[in-house]
This record gives C-alpha cells, structure tokens and sequence, in this order.
C-alpha cells in the first residue's frame, strides 16, 4: 500500500479533515473544488476504502478515514517538526495519546486519571473523545483511539478484540448543601429516606448500584432530578437544594471551593474504572503511567 500512496493526495484529504469540508480546504489550498474531490477520490481507490461520508450536509470521516487522518497528522507534523530542527529550533514534539471517555465516567475521575500523564517527565499531548462506550470500542478497534476509560468493562457481545484492564474502584459519598447536609448527617443513611435526590440516569451502572443499596437499606429518597452528565449532576448539586453521590475518590476535589458538605458515606456502592485497549500489554507511556498511578495513588486509599 505505501508504494501507491501518492504524499500529495494525502495532504489534500489531511487539509480537507482539518477544515471541515472541500470548500474551505480548496479557499487554503488555492484549487478548485473538483480537483480536491479527484484526488481525495483517487486516494480512496489506492487505498481501497472509503474515507469520508456523508451526514445531511456534512462531510465526516469514516473509521478508516479517522486512521489514515491519525497517521496523516503524524507525517505533516514530523514534516514540519524536520524543517524547524534544520532551521536549529527545538521541534519540542509530544508524545499523542488518543484518549476516549465513556460518557458515564465523572469528569474528575477523568482529570485525575489523565494527569499523571501530562505531569511525566516527557511532553504527551492529550486529545480526548467522549462518546458512548460502543463506539469508543469500534475507534478502539481501528486504532483511532489508544485506550478508552470506561466505568464498566467492555461487553462480551462487542465484535472487537479488547483487554480490560481494572484501574480501581472507589465507595460512594453523598453530598449537599452545607445546611441540608449538617441536617442530614446525624442520621445517615435513614436520613435519605424521602430526601430530595439528585441521580444518574436509569441506563448507567452506578443508578443500579444505588437503587440496590435503596431497597437494601429500605430508603425511598424523593427524585428531584436525573442527569446522564456527572458533570452536569454535580453542577446542579452545588446549589445545595438536593442530596448527590459522587466517588469517594474525588471526594476532596468536590468539597474545595464549593458551598457542600458531606452527607455520608458508603462502601457497599461502588464504582469500578477501567482502561480498555486493543492490546494485552498497555505499552505506551502515557497509558502506563495512568494505571499506574491510579493504582498505587488515586485509588489506594479510599473505602
């Protein structure tokens, strides 16, 4: 396939990719549209495989067009990178790491994953993907992404070769405003009994988690609000009207700055966090160092 591939071609479909359409790449490039189009078209025939589809009036990659679009980004920044190291300026090139975030997993949870990364020693430029968990996979797959975090491992009916690798796990702590919660404190867990509740949608692991330790408990809370973003459910739980859970794990990151308190505590709920990837042994760097440091440090501690 190399010995086909025309570095011209390439570079047309790459600027086409970075703009967003064959309009505005041929305004960068200085040509006619047709002429984009042929040679993307002439591309796609030496490679064998469509690269771009169509959606209403867009024009997006396919998942083998994410990939070509990967390695595409590679070889015009080395590119540029060699013309700058000939001028004698440091190219200060980044280490990629291609991350996907399963739509369920708190977003501190995220930072705190990802950080040890961008605290190494060498330079790594993080690009993150949110999206439902299937579809990481598939961008998985192809290589598009270099691991997926996820708050469940991947399915076993998902037709892609993956390896679940268990970062750690965390008990549950509820939060509210610093006057309900003072309230409700002294009598947790029964407390919650018909309090006002702020919860994960229906469809994620850690709502059927809680409603197991609801019945078990024999608590009835009052639903005051469902959210499938964490973030989103935390931003609505500052203002102190209503009880939220969250990982004990990020328990210190919730409390700073914010007007909440702690309701309480438990270890029967708890949330599991995986990194998911293409291959048996995490081998970049970046990868390592996240499930290393969220095993000996993130998690280590907490109920």
């Amino acid at each position: 396939m190399t010995s086909g591939l025309n570095y011209h071609h390439l570079l047309y479909f790459w600027v086409v990719a970075r703009e967003g359409g064959v309009s505005k790449a041929a305004e960068k490039l200085r040509l006619s549209q047709p002429a984009i189009s042929a040679q993307i078209k002439s591309l796609e025939r030496a490679l064998g495989e469509r690269l771009f589809q169509r959606q209403g009036r867009q024009l997006v990659l396919t998942d083998v067009g994410h990939v070509v679009d990967r390695y595409a980004t590679e070889i015009f920044t080395a590119g540029g990178e060699l013309l700058e190291t000939l001028k004698g300026r440091p190219s200060g090139r980044a280490e990629r790491l291609a991350v996907g975030v399963a739509n369920a997993v708190p977003k501190l949870v995220v930072y705190r994953l990802l950080r040890p990364a961008i605290d190494g020693t060498d330079p790594v430029q993080i690009t993150c993907t949110e999206d439902d968990p299937e579809q990481l996979l598939a961008r998985l797959a192809t290589h598009a992404l270099d691991v997926v975090i996820s708050d469940t491992p991947a399915p076993p009916h998902v037709r892609v070769k993956v390896f679940n690798h268990l970062l750690g796990e965390s008990g549950t702590t509820f939060f509210a405003g610093k006057l309900l919660a003072r309230r409700l404190r002294t009598r947790f867990p029964r407390s919650l009994d018909g309090a006002p509740m702020l919860l994960p949608t229906l469809n994620t692991s850690v709502r059927r988690a809680l409603e197991q330790w609801f019945e078990a408990e024999g608590l009835r809370p009052v639903v005051a609000g469902e959210f499938e973003d964490p973030a989103l459910l935390n931003t609505f739980g500052e203002r102190g009207d209503a009880v939220f859970a969250a990982p004990t794990a990020i328990e210190d990151e919730i409390l700073r700055g914010r007007r909440v308190g702690v309701v309480g505590r438990t270890s029967v709920v708890r949330e599991r966090y995986y990194a998911i990837s293409a291959e048996r042994r995490l081998t970049h760097p970046a990868v390592a160092a996240i499930t290393s440091a969220a095993r000996t440090e993130i998690f280590k501690t907490r109920i």
